[in-house]
């Protein structure tokens, strides 16, 4: 039986190292907001910027150690944090005065927080279990 590719070489390791890359960058850039800019009225920004950091570094993880259910659930996460807050952004962009990593759908960061996603969910489609049975 074939067994399902890991993120041990490769493409999977690149994969990992983008995300851990976004893991820190939204992480640093969450405690920072949260630490200096948080005001009563603008709470909402900070917390979902902390609420992405922690996605990418549950994602970092799981696909770290090849927990495709994990994985599955923090991506498919990630992808509906982009898209809602790249969404709202654009609609007012008042809900975001400093940008986070999701907003405007990632423009500041290259629009790779959008394709990002999409890369990590194809790689868990082509990497899944393969076992018969």
């Amino acid at each position: 039986m074939p067994e399902r590719s890991d993120t041990s070489h490769g493409f999977g390791r690149a994969l990992v190292a983008v995300y851990a890359v976004f893991a820190l960058a939204a992480a640093a850039r969450s405690i920072f907001q949260l630490a200096t800019k948080v005001e009563s009225d603008t709470v909402v920004p900070y917390v979902l910027s902390a609420f992405a950091g922690i996605v990418y570094v549950l994602a970092t993880w799981a696909l770290a150690h090849n927990l495709q259910g994990l994985a599955l659930i923090t991506i498919g996460t990630e992808l509906v944090g982009v898209l809602v807050v790249g969404v709202l952004s654009l609609v007012d962009g008042d809900l975001f005065p400093d940008e986070t990593v999701w907003s405007d759908f990632g423009r500041g960061y290259g629009f790779i927080p959008l394709v990002l996603p999409f890369v990590g969910l194809w790689w868990l489609h082509r990497t899944g279990d393969t076992r018969e049975g």
